[in-house]
C-alpha cells in the first residue's frame, strides 16, 4: 500500500473515531441535562407507611434517584404523581421503581389563535334561553394566558353572590390583587413552575407573574365565553355595538398556564386539576399539541378526569387547515371545535392606475390614503432577501419603498408585522396578497399603516399589473363595517381538518362555531397586533382562530347545562352536535373558503352550532364513564395505559368483544380498506355494522330515520327504521349496516343520518374513507 493511501485511510479512521467520540460526549452531556418529567404513580402500590401522606411517598420516590430534584407540582385529582426536573439517567432509574406507572417527558402546547350572539340566534328571543338565575350558577373555567380584570366584560353589576359551592380563590401576584376578582370574575390562579423550569424565572418587568394577562389571548377567550354585555364596544370603530359573551350571566374563573414563551404540560395539568377541585362546570382550553397516545396527552388525561366529574371540556381543533388530518384534541370525551365565519366584513378597496378595483379587508385604525394614486411596488423588487415578497423584518430597501404602496405576500411572518416592516422602511401603504395556499380567505388585522388584504385571485392580478406597467400606481380606501355578508358561515381555511389520523373511527372536529374576526375583550398590556412597537391600547380586539371558536361552544354548553343541569357532558355535547346545521337557507351545503367548494364533515364535523335548537334536541347520544373504558379497551389499551389515561383501575374483560364501531358517538366515521389492499379481488364489498343508542330527553313520540348519501359505492341500511319513546330518558338502540364497494385509496365519501319526530331532527354525519 502506498504511503499516501495509508495516510488517507488513517485520516478517515481518525476522523471517524473523533466523530464517534463527539457523539459519545454529546450523549453523555445529554444524559446529565435536566428536563421536566411528569410522573404517574400507582396509588394501589403505595406502602402503608405513607397512607396518611401520599406526598411523602412522592418525595421518597424522587429522592431515591436524585438528592437535588424538587417537585414542581404534586398532583392528586387528575392522577397521583408529580412533576420534576431530572436527567435522562435519573428518569430511567425512576421508571424502574415499584409503584411508578410512567415517567413522561413534558410536552409543549401552543395557543390556537358582538355580533356573534345575534348571528347564532341568541338575540332573537331571550325567552328561549335558560332563566338568568340558573345561568348565573354556572362557572366556566378558562385555561389560557390569564385575564385583564379591569375591562367592562367582567363587570358584575346585577349578579348575585358567588355560587355557594365555589372553592376557588383569587391569587395575588405581580400587578394583581385579590380585589381584582368580583362576582363575575370569581377566581384567578396562575401556574408557572413548568415554564420557569424550562426558561428560568419570569421577568416581572416584561410579564406579570400572576393571573394578569399580558398577551390578550386569555382575556379574549374568557370574555367570548361569558363576558358581560358592554354597549359601545368596537375596535377603532369597527364592529361597533354591544359585545357580550355566549353566557353573559355565567361566572368566569381563569387559570393562567400559558406564558409569553408558551404553555407547558406540567402547568396545564396543574391548572386543570385546580379547576376541577374549585368546582367549575365547563372547562375551555384553546390550546393544543401534536397527536399522541391518550395516555401521554396532558390535555386528554385532564379532560377525562373533568368529564368523569360532570365537567364538559371544550378544546380548539387547531389552526393547521386546510391540510387534511391536521387536528389536535381528538379524544372522544373532548368537544373539539373548528372555526367558521360570521356574516360581518370589514372592507377595504384597492384601486389601480389601470382603473381596476379590488375588494379586500382591513382593520387599520387611521384614515384612507390621501393624495390620489401612489407609486406601487412589489416587495420582491424592493428587497435584499431571496424571499423578499414576504416582507420579513429588515428585508425591504428603504430607497425603493419610501413613499410607495408595497405589495407583500402572506406567509412566513405575522400579517400585521408586515405592515410594520413596510412602515419602518418608509412605505405609505401595504397590499397583503394571499398565495394559493390561502386562497380567498381574508382575515382582518389592525395594521400599522393603511393596508388591505386581498385574496389570491386579486393578488395575482395586482402583481400582473405591476409587471406589465412601467409606472404602476394604486391607492387604498377603507370602508365601514358591513353586516349580512353572504354566504355565511363558511369554513375558515385555517381551521384544522379531519380525518382523525389517530382514531379514524371517531369523526373530528365535532362541530364548528364562529372563529373569524371575533370582537372580544383585550389586555391593556399590548396593542391589538401584539407587537412591541404597537403602542395603541384598546379594550376590545378582533382576532381569528379556532381559539375563538372554542370559547363560543364553552359558553353555549354552559347555557345548555343551565337549562338541563342533570345532563352529562356527553349529552350536552350530543345536543350541540345533532342540532348543528350543514346547509344555508337556500339548501346549499356550507362552503369551504379554502377551495370555494362544498365543505364536508371532515371540515365541519356535525355542522355549525345552533344553540337555540340545542336547548331542545329531542334525543341525545349519551355516554357514561364506563363507555369510555370500553372505548379504550377497543383500542387494546393495557390496564396500566387505561389507568394512566383515566386515573382509574380497570381491566378489560377478555371474554367481551370491544368494538370502536359500537362506541355511542353522535357521528359516524367509517374507515375502509381497499379490497386490493387487503389481498382480495378488486370490486369485492366490505360489510361493517355500527350500533348506537339514543336517549329521549324530550316528549314521548316516534322518530323515523332518513339517510341522505353522497356515497354511491356504499349501501346504507338502518334497523329498526323507527323508534318509539314513551317516557323521558328511555333508551333505544339501532344498528346501521354499511356495505361498501371498493374505491381507490384516498377516496372519501359522505352521508347523513337523521331521526325526526316532525318537530326535532337528530342529525349525524357519516364519513367514509378508503385507505
Amino acid at each position: 500500500m502506498k504511503i499516501s493511501t495509508f495516510m488517507l485511510l488513517l485520516t478517515v479512521m481518525l476522523l471517524a473515531l473523533s466523530h464517534v467520540s463527539a457523539i459519545a460526549e454529546d450523549d453523555a452531556r445529554e444524559q446529565h441535562v435536566k428536563k421536566t418529567y411528569i410522573i404517574h404513580m400507582d396509588k394501589s402500590e403505595m406502602p402503608a407507611s405513607f397512607e396518611d401522606d401520599r406526598f411523602q411517598w412522592y418525595d421518597s420516590s424522587l429522592k431515591s434517584v436524585s438528592d437535588s430534584a424538587d417537585m414542581l407540582y404534586a398532583y392528586k385529582t387528575i392522577f397521583h404523581g408529580f412533576a420534576t426536573r431530572l436527567t435522562a439517567e435519573e428518569a430511567g432509574l425512576l421508571e424502574k421503581q415499584s409503584g411508578i406507572l410512567s415517567v413522561l417527558p413534558e410536552r409543549r402546547y401552543e395557543l390556537h389563535t358582538t355580533r356573534t350572539p345575534e348571528f347564532l340566534g341568541l338575540g332573537k328571543s331571550e325567552a328561549l334561553l335558560p332563566a338568568t338565575d340558573k345561568a348565573s350558577d354556572l362557572i366556566i373555567g378558562v385555561v389560557d394566558t390569564g385575564v385583564w380584570p379591569e375591562i367592562k366584560s367582567y363587570d358584575d353589576t346585577g349578579l348575585a353572590a358567588v355560587p355557594s359551592g365555589w372553592k376557588g380563590v383569587c391569587e395575588e401576584g405581580t400587578n394583581f390583587n385579590s380585589s381584582s376578582c368580583n362576582r363575575k370574575l370569581i377566581g384567578a390562579r396562575f401556574f408557572s413552575k413548568g415554564y420557569e423550569a424550562a426558561f428560568g424565572p419570569i421577568d416581572v418587568k416584561t410579564e406579570s407573574k400572576s393571573p394578569r394577562d399580558d398577551d390578550g389571548h386569555g382575556t379574549h377567550t374568557s370574555s367570548t365565553a361569558a363576558g358581560s354585555a358592554v354597549s359601545g364596544a368596537s375596535l377603532f370603530g369597527y364592529a361597533s355595538g354591544t359585545a357580550r359573551g355566549m353566557a353573559p350571566q355565567a361566572r368566569v374563573a381563569t387559570y393562567k398556564a400559558c406564558w409569553l414563551g408558551g404553555c407547558f404540560g406540567s402547568d396545564i395539568i396543574a391548572a386543570m386539576e385546580k379547576a376541577i377541585e374549585d368546582g367549575v362546570n365547563v372547562l375551555s382550553l384553546s390550546i393544543g399539541g401534536p397527536l399522541t397516545d391518550y395516555y401521554k396527552d396532558t390535555v386528554a388525561i385532564g379532560a377525562f378526569s373533568a368529564v368523569a366529574q360532570g365537567i364538559l371540556v371544550s378544546c380548539s381543533a387547531g389552526n393547521g387547515g386546510p391540510e387534511a388530518g391536521s387536528l389536535s384534541n381528538v379524544a372522544p370525551w373532548i368537544t373539539t371545535v373548528g372555526a367558521g365565519t360570521l356574516d360581518r366584513d370589514f372592507p377595504a378597496f384597492v384601486s389601480l392606475g389601470s382603473a381596476k378595483k379590488f375588494r379586500g379587508i382591513s382593520l387599520y385604525g387611521g384614515t384612507s390614503l390621501s393624495g390620489g394614486l401612489l407609486p406601487l411596488v412589489h416587495a420582491r423588487d424592493a428587497s435584499n432577501s431571496s424571499d423578499g415578497e414576504l416582507c420579513a423584518p429588515e428585508s425591504l430597501i428603504p430607497a425603493k419603498v419610501a413613499g410607495k404602496i408595497v405589495v407583500c405576500d402572506r406567509g412566513g411572518t405575522p400579517r400585521a408585522q408586515k405592515s410594520l416592516v413596510v412602515k419602518q422602511a418608509g412605505g405609505l401603504g401595504m397590499i397583503l396578497t394571499n398565495t394559493d395556499d390561502y386562497g380567498e380567505e381574508l382575515v382582518a388585522d389592525a395594521y400599522l399603516l393603511p393596508a388591505a388584504a386581498v385574496g389570491a385571485i386579486a393578488g395575482a392580478a395586482i402583481k400582473s399589473y405591476i409587471a406589465s406597467d412601467s409606472n404602476p400606481t394604486a391607492t387604498i380606501a377603507l370602508g365601514d363595517t358591513e353586516l349580512g355578508v353572504q354566504p355565511s358561515p363558511v369554513v375558515a381555511s385555517f381551521s384544522s381538518r379531519g380525518p382523525n389520523l389517530f382514531t379514524p373511527e371517531i369523526l373530528k372536529p365535532d362541530l364548528i362555531a364562529p372563529g373569524v374576526n371575533i370582537l372580544a375583550g383585550w389586555t391593556g398590556a399590548v396593542g391589538p397586533t401584539g407587537l412591541d412597537e404597537d403602542k395603541r391600547r384598546v379594550d376590545f380586539n378582533i382576532i381569528s382562530g379556532t381559539s375563538m371558536s372554542c370559547p363560543h361552544v364553552s359558553g353555549l354548553a354552559a347555557l345548555v347545562k343551565a337549562a338541563h343541569p342533570e345532563w352529562s357532558p356527553a349529552a350536552i355535547k350530543s345536543a350541540l352536535m345533532t342540532t348543528s346545521y350543514t346547509a344555508y337557507k337556500t339548501g346549499e351545503t356550507i362552503i369551504d373558503v379554502a377551495t370555494g367548494n362544498t365543505a364536508t364533515p371532515f371540515d365541519y364535523g356535525a355542522g355549525h352550532v345552533d344553540p337555540v335548537a340545542a336547548l331542545d334536541p329531542g334525543l341525545v347520544y349519551d355516554n357514561a364513564v364506563e363507555d369510555y373504558f370500553s372505548f379504550l379497551c377497543a383500542l387494546n389499551y393495557s390496564s396500566s395505559q387505561i389507568k394512566l389515561t383515566t386515573h382509574k383501575d380497570f381491566t378489560c374483560d377478555t371474554s367481551k368483544k370491544y368494538s370502536l364501531r359500537d362506541f355511542n358517538y353522535p357521528s359516524f366515521a367509517v374507515p375502509l380498506e381497499t379490497s386490493s389492499g387487503k389481498g382480495g379481488r378488486t370490486g369485492a364489498s366490505t360489510t361493517v355494522k355500527y350500533t348506537r343508542t339514543l336517549t329521549n330527553v324530550g316528549t314521548p313520540g316516534t322518530y323515523e330515520v332518513s339517510v341522505s348519501s353522497q356515497a354511491p359505492s356504499v349501501k346504507i341500511s338502518v334497523e329498526p327504521q323507527s323508534l318509539t319513546f314513551s317516557q323521558a330518558y328511555e333508551k333505544k338502540t339501532y344498528t346501521v349496516t354499511f356495505v361498501a364497494g371498493s374505491s381507490p385509496s384516498g377516496t372519501n365519501s359522505f352521508a347523513r343520518l337523521a331521526w325526526s319526530d316532525g318537530k326535532h331532527t337528530v342529525g349525524s354525519p357519516i364519513a367514509f374513507s378508503w385507505n
